[in-house]
């Protein structure tokens, strides 16, 4: 039996629903993917532009440390795998 996929971001186990970042965006030359929840793709996606996400070279640390993204690491830590709710963008 094979492993269960984790979620690059959030470290919690994916379900029914996968997607696969690029952890440096496609548009930017990248290459290597990362399974993530949908939410937790989102989640990226609303709070880094792509040009940041080239210049974190696929490391995850400076995600964490964007208190936005803490926050909803926090909040979703403890929701079931296919766990679904609305994603906000944060304001600029």
């Amino acid at each position: 039996m094979t492993e269960p996929l984790t979620c690059w971001l959030c470290k919690r186990t994916i379900g029914k629903r996968v997607q696969w970042h690029h952890t440096v965006p496609k548009a930017k030359k990248g290459r290597a993917t990362v399974p993530v929840h949908p939410m937790c793709h989102r989640t990226i996606h609303a709070n880094f532009t792509n040009a940041e996400l080239a210049r974190f070279d696929s490391a995850r640390d400076p995600l964490l440390d964007n208190e936005t993204v803490a926050n909803f690491l926090r909040w979703i830590a403890d929701k079931p795998p296919d766990f679904h709710a609305a994603t906000r963008r944060p304001r600029r």
